[in-house]
C-alpha cells in the first residue's frame, strides 16, 4: 500500500514536470510563436478579403441498375452482385478525360481567364468539378466551381447533359456492335446447318434409303420399320387364314376319306348356300311330312313335293360339291399367300437391318446436324433480341434536380479563414517551437550539466544588465546587494564544498569559446574569495586577449609575460594591488609572440609556486579550451579548473568534447557553472525561483548602502 502511495504522488509529480517543461519552452519561444501567429493571422487575413469569390453550382443525379430495355424483363427486376462496382466506375467516368474535354469544347473554356493560361486546361478545370456521391443511396452530386455563377451553373448542367448523352450512345453502340457481330456469326451458323442437311440428304441419297430418319415427334415412326411392322402382322394374320384354311380341307379329306355324305361336312355348313339349301329341303321334308299325316304316296301333292324334294337334294349336293372345292382351292390360295406374306416380311426385315447398319454413320451426320440447327436457332434467337434491344435501350441514369444560378459565393469562407488562421497559427507556431525546441541541444540547466556533461554543478550567474566592463567584472565589489554578486557568493561556497577543497589554492577557470563570460566570472570569484579573509591572486593568464587590466584599469606594460619571459625576478613587480581588501591582480602585461611557449616553461611553474607562498588562493583567467592549448597547460599545473558556460549559447555536444579534452589531460575538474541568466527577463521561466530569491536578498539588503568604487576597501569588506 506504500508502495502504491508513494507511486501515484510520484506519478503525479512527473506530469506536472512535464506540463511545466512543455509551458516554460511556450515562454521560452514565445516571441516565435507570436511571430508565426500574426503571420498566420495576417495572410489569412488578407486572403479572405482579397481572395476571388469562387460560385458552386450543385446538380444532382440518380445512377440506377443498368438494363437492357422494357423487354428485358429479368434484368429490370433484379440486383447485380457489382453493383458497387458499377457506380464506381460511373463516379470515375464523371470525371473521365474525355467528358471534361467535351465541356470544354462546348462552353469554350479554353478562352476563359481562369483556364486560358492552363498548361493542362483539363486537369485545371476537373480541379473545379467534384463528384461527391451521397451515403448509402444511388444518387451523387456534381458540383462546379467557378468566379461566374452563370457559368458554374453551365458547368455542372452541361456536364451531366454529355455524360447522359454518351452513356446512351455507348449503350446504343454496343447493342449495335452485338447485333452485327451475332448477325455475321447466324449467317456463318446457317451456312454450317445448310451444309449439314445436305451432306446428310446425300448420305441417305447415297444409301438408297429415303425414309432412313426416324423422327417420331416430326414425321411419325420410319416407313421402312412400319412396313416391317406390317409385314410381320400381315405375316401372323395370313398363316393364321392359311392355317384355318388347311384345317378345313384336312377335315374335307378326313371326311371323304371316311365315306361320308359330303352334305354333312361341318364345314360345308359354314357355306351360306349350302346352308340354305339345307333349310329348304328340311322346310321341304316338314310339309311332305305334313302331306304324308293327310294323303298317301300317290297323292298328286305328295307326288310334287317328293319331286321338289328330290331336286333340292340334287341342288344340296351339288352345292355341298362346290364349298368342298372351295374349302380346297381356298387352302391353296392361302397357302400361297402365306408365302408371298412371308416374302414380303423377310424383305421388310433385310430392309431394316440394312437401314440399321447405315444408321451409325447417319446418327453422326444427324448429330451434326442438330448441333448446327441448335446453334443457329439459338443465334438467332440472341440476333433478334440484340436487333430489339438495339432499337429499345432505356437509359438508367436521370437529372433529379439540374443546377442553378449560385446567389452567394461559397469561397473565401472569411470566418472559417479567420477561425483556420487563428487556430492554424497558434498550432504551427507550437509545433515550430516545440521542433526548434528539440533541436536546441544547448546547456540551459543544471540537470544538462548533471545529466549530459557529467560533472559536478557550480551554479548560476545572472544576466548583469551593464555594457562597462569595470560594471561587469567588480559586480560583486560594486554591487554586493545584487543577485549576480549573490550568484558569486554562491560559487565561492560551491567551491569550498567541493572534493578537496582544502587543497585548491591554485585555480584555473576557463570556458568552451570566447565571450562565455570566464573573465567575469575569474574576476568576481578572486573578489569574493578575498571577501571571505583570504589573501588572493587574480592573474590574468590569457597572453592573447588580456582583459583584466581592463576592469581593475590598469596600464601596465609588466605583467606575466614579462615575468614568464624572465624580465622580471619577483611577483612583487608585478602584483597591482586593488580597492578589494585581500585582493592583487597580475595582469598580462605586454601581449608576448610566444604565448604558448611562456605559458609551458619552467617560469610559469615557479610563478606558481612563488604565488602559493604569498596567497591563500590564486585565480587565472585561462583562454578558451577549444581555441588553444592554453588552459590545458596552465590546468595541468593547478590544483584545479573551474568551467564556465554560457547560458543557451554552447551545444551539449561541444561542451562535452571541451570537457573530454581537460579530463584527458588529467585535471581536476571543479565544476561547471553557467553564466549569463536572465532570471527577470527572458530566462526567467526556467529559474523562477531565483527569482524570488533574488527578492529575498534584495529585501536583506533594502536601506543598506551599496559600496562604490570609491568606498574604503576595509568597508566594503564589511558589508560584504
Amino acid at each position: 500500500m506504500e508502495d502504491n502511495n508513494t507511486t501515484k504522488p510520484q506519478a503525479s509529480n512527473d506530469e506536472a514536470n512535464k506540463l511545466r517543461e512543455y509551458w516554460n519552452v511556450i515562454l521560452e519561444r514565445r516571441w516565435l510563436i507570436i511571430a508565426v501567429w500574426t503571420v498566420f493571422v495576417v495572410l489569412g487575413t488578407v486572403w479572405a478579403f482579397r481572395a476571388t469569390p469562387i460560385y458552386q453550382a450543385v446538380a444532382r443525379l440518380q445512377i440506377d441498375p443498368e438494363t437492357g430495355g422494357v423487354l428485358s424483363i429479368r434484368d429490370a427486376i433484379s440486383v447485380g452482385n457489382k453493383d458497387q462496382d458499377y457506380l464506381q466506375t460511373q463516379y470515375k467516368n464523371l470525371m473521365g478525360r474525355s467528358l471534361i474535354d467535351a465541356v470544354i469544347t462546348k462552353l469554350n473554356l479554353g478562352e476563359n481567364d481562369r483556364y486560358k493560361k492552363a498548361v493542362d486546361r483539363v486537369e485545371a478545370v476537373s480541379a473545379d468539378i467534384d463528384i461527391v456521391p451521397i451515403r448509402l443511396t444511388r444518387l451523387v452530386e456534381v458540383f462546379a466551381k467557378h468566379p461566374d455563377p452563370n457559368l458554374a451553373e453551365k458547368m455542372a448542367n452541361t456536364l451531366l447533359e454529355i455524360f447522359l448523352q454518351q452513356n446512351q450512345d455507348h449503350k446504343t453502340s454496343k447493342a449495335m456492335a452485338g447485333y452485327r457481330m451475332l448477325k455475321q456469326e447466324a449467317a456463318a451458323q446457317e451456312s454450317e446447318l445448310t451444309l449439314a442437311m445436305e451432306s446428310l440428304q446425300k448420305y441417305r441419297r447415297d444409301k438408297g434409303m429415303v425414309s432412313l430418319v426416324d423422327d417420331t415427334k416430326q414425321v411419325g415412326e420410319n416407313m421402312d420399320v412400319l412396313a416391317m411392322r406390317q409385314a410381320r402382322e400381315d405375316l401372323g394374320a395370313q398363316a393364321t387364314r392359311s392355317s384355318d384354311a388347311q384345317k378345313k380341307r384336312e377335315e374335307a379329306d378326313r371326311w371323304i376319306r371316311e365315306g361320308r355324305e359330303i352334305t354333312e361336312l361341318g364345314v360345308i355348313n359354314e357355306d351360306p348356300i349350302v346352308r340354305e339349301a339345307k333349310r329348304k329341303l328340311n322346310d321341304d321334308e316338314a310339309v311332305l311330312k305334313g302331306l304324308r299325316t293327310r294323303y298317301r304316296d300317290k297323292h298328286p301333292k305328295v307326288i310334287e313335293i317328293l319331286s321338289v324334294i328330290g331336286q333340292e337334294k340334287e341342288k344340296l349336293k351339288e352345292e355341298s360339291q362346290r364349298a368342298f372345292d372351295t374349302i380346297i382351292s381356298q387352302a391353296n390360295i392361302e397357302k400361297e399367300k402365306e408365302a408371298g406374306a412371308q416374302a414380303r416380311f423377310k424383305a421388310a426385315e433385310s430392309r431394316v437391318t440394312e437401314l440399321n447398319e447405315a444408321k451409325t454413320g447417319y446418327d453422326i451426320l444427324n448429330r451434326k446436324r442438330e448441333r448446327a440447327e441448335t446453334m443457329y436457332q439459338m443465334v438467332l434467337s440472341k440476333t433478334k433480341e440484340y436487333d430489339l434491344n438495339s432499337k429499345d435501350t432505356l437509359q438508367n441514369m436521370v437529372v433529379i434536380d439540374r443546377a442553378t444560378v449560385p446567389l452567394k459565393p461559397v469561397k473565401p469562407n472569411k470566418p472559417l479563414i479567420l477561425a483556420g488562421s487563428v487556430f492554424g497559427g497558434i498550432a504551427v507556431a507550437l509545433g515550430l517551437a516545440f521542433f526548434i525546441n528539440i533541436l536546441d541541444d544547448s546547456i540551459k540547466s543544471q540537470e544538462d550539466v548533471e545529466n549530459y556533461l557529467r560533472l559536478p554543478f557550480l551554479g548560476y550567474i545572472p544576466n548583469i544588465k551593464s555594457a562597462s566592463v569595470v560594471e561587469r567584472d567588480l559586480q560583486a565589489h560594486l554591487h554586493p546587494t545584487s543577485s549576480a554578486a549573490e550568484g558569486f557568493r554562491t560559487l565561492r561556497a560551491a567551491v569550498s564544498l567541493a572534493r578537496n577543497a582544502e587543497k585548491l589554492r591554485n585555480i584555473a577557470v576557463t570556458s568552451t569559446i570566447p565571450s562565455e563570460g570566464k573573465s567575469l566570472v575569474a574576476s568576481n570569484f578572486a573578489i569574493v574569495t578575498a571577501q571571505t579573509g583570504l589573501k588572493t591572486l587574480l592573474v590574468d593568464a590569457d597572453l592573447r586577449r588580456p582583459s583584466v587590466h581592463k576592469a581593475f584599469q590598469l596600464q601596465s606594460p609588466i605583467g606575466l609575460s614579462a615575468y614568464l619571459a624572465d624580465r622580471v625576478r619577483s611577483i612583487d613587480e608585478i602584483a597591482h594591488t586593488t580597492d578589494v581588501p585581500n585582493l592583487d591582480v597580475v595582469c598580462c602585461g605586454a601581449t608576448p609572440s610566444n604565448p604558448s611557449e611562456l605559458i609551458s616553461s619552467k617560469r610559469m611553474l615557479q610563478f606558481l609556486e612563488e604565488a602559493a607562498t604569498r596567497y591563500d588562493r590564486v585565480v587565472l583567467d585561462c583562454p578558451p579550451v577549444s581555441a588553444v592549448a592554453d588552459p590545458l597547460v596552465v590546468g595541468a599545473m593547478c590544483d584545479g579548473i573551474m568551467f564556465v558556460t554560457k547560458f543557451n549559447k554552447i551545444r551539449r555536444e561541444h561542451a562535452l568534447r571541451s570537457v573530454q579534452r581537460i579530463q584527458e589531460a588529467g585535471i581536476y575538474l571543479i565544476g561547471i557553472m553557467l553564466n549569463d541568466i536572465d532570471f527577470e527577463g527572458k530566462d526567467s521561466y526556467y529559474y523562477s525561483y531565483h527569482y524570488y530569491q533574488n527578492r529575498y536578498y534584495a529585501s536583506h539588503y533594502k536601506g543598506k548602502a551599496a559600496p562604490t568604487a570609491a568606498t574604503p576597501a576595509k568597508e566594503t569588506a564589511k558589508k560584504a
